[in-house]
């Protein structure tokens, strides 16, 4: 994933809100984009680059709950801060349960608006770090060779080396080097490490 600076998206068919976001942020030094339709955004939006998207729900053509669900499809990760209006909050709630950060009503506060963004914006830097963890550990773990990782599944899922070594037909001092070369490999210290790296990795795919 891409290390730009982060920027906030906005997109929303009204000029005026789109221009006061934009003032708002401005007065931050927030780096931002501001789009009138979901087409436009969706046009230049590159999901590799950090930010959030500030959305409203109800726009001519695509709506803000058919960009989530596009972005959804597309695996674009940046998180969402839904602008409603009053008659909007079921709608609101259903797309936080499809993974929105959060949503306000209008009209909202400066102050609101610039929470619910540094709160996505968080969110974002922490996603990333745990997609940059986890991309580390898988490369460790591909750097294991056939063996070395049916010793590894194995360890790591608890078995002590006899009952490796008779799984998988070879002697105790063969899984024992074995498991000397993953720890070193993957630079798990302990063997609660490398337990929890099989689980990052499990998880990840499930």
């Amino acid at each position: 994933m891409s290390d730009s600076t982060p920027t906030v998206f906005v997109v929303d068919d009204d000029e005026p809100v789109r221009d006061a976001i934009g003032m708002l942020l401005d007065t931050l030094d927030i780096p931002y984009r501001t789009f009138a339709t979901a087409q436009e955004f969706l046009g230049s939006y590159d999901k590799s680059g950090s930010g959030c998207l500030v959305l409203d729900i109800r726009m001519p053509g695509m709506s803000g709950l058919e960009l989530q669900q596009r972005l959804i499809e597309e695996r674009a990760p940046i998180p969402i801060v839904f602008i409603t209006g009053h008659g909007d909050i079921p709608m609101a709630v259903d797309a936080m349960k499809r993974g929105a950060v959060d949503f306000i009503r209008k009209p909202f506060r400066d102050q609101e608006l610039l929470d619910r963004i540094h709160e996505a914006l968080n969110h974002d830097a922490d996603k990333r770090a745990a997609y940059t963890n986890l991309e580390e550990v898988r490369n460790k773990i591909d750097s294991l060779t056939p063996k070395e990782h049916k010793v590894y599944e194995r360890v790591a899922q608890g078995q002590a080396n006899k009952v490796v070594a008779i799984d998988l037909g070879i002697s105790e001092r063969t899984v024992e080097i074995h498991r000397s070369q993953v720890m070193q490999k993957t630079e798990a210290r302990t063997l609660a490490d490398l337990v929890r790296m099989k689980l990052l990795v499990d998880q990840a795919t499930q």
